[in-house]
């Protein structure tokens, strides 16, 4: 979860003080942190090229690392099972929609438990 990570709670905090809501898209900054990295090792912004790099990158997600998978460009990562409880000590102290009650990790499966396989059979562009 995201708020148990020292770089996840300090986006969630900074993003809280400044618009008084929660950052609850967390999925977007996956998108962000692959789309400049692969633009970086592409040294590119055309989308073929893009692509190509996002292809096996792996980045730091704010609750750990994210692979995109190079068969599918589906996204590998930690999977969290949390239950909903009572706000308390840090780092579970973050109070959802301000309820007073936030997502406690209960158990966790890495990635190499949770991906599953794929039978996918991505048309791609030419170049790709």
């Amino acid at each position: 979860m995201p708020f148990e990570s020292p770089a996840g709670r300090k986006v969630m905090d900074e993003y809280k003080a400044k618009f008084n809501d929660d950052f609850y898209t967390a999925q977007i900054y996956h998108a962000y942190a692959l789309l400049t990295a692969a633009m970086a090792k592409a040294k590119s912004t055309a989308p073929i090229k893009v692509a190509a790099a996002m292809e096996g990158l792996e980045v730091n997600s704010l609750s750990g690392p994210v692979t995109m998978r190079k068969t599918d460009h589906q996204l590998q990562q930690t999977v969290y099972i949390a239950q909903w409880q009572k706000a308390g000590p840090k780092p579970y102290d973050y109070s959802v929609e301000n309820t007073g009650y936030n997502f406690r990790t209960v158990k966790t499966y890495e990635p190499y438990v949770s991906s599953t396989p794929t039978s996918c059979q991505m048309k791609r562009p030419a170049g790709l």
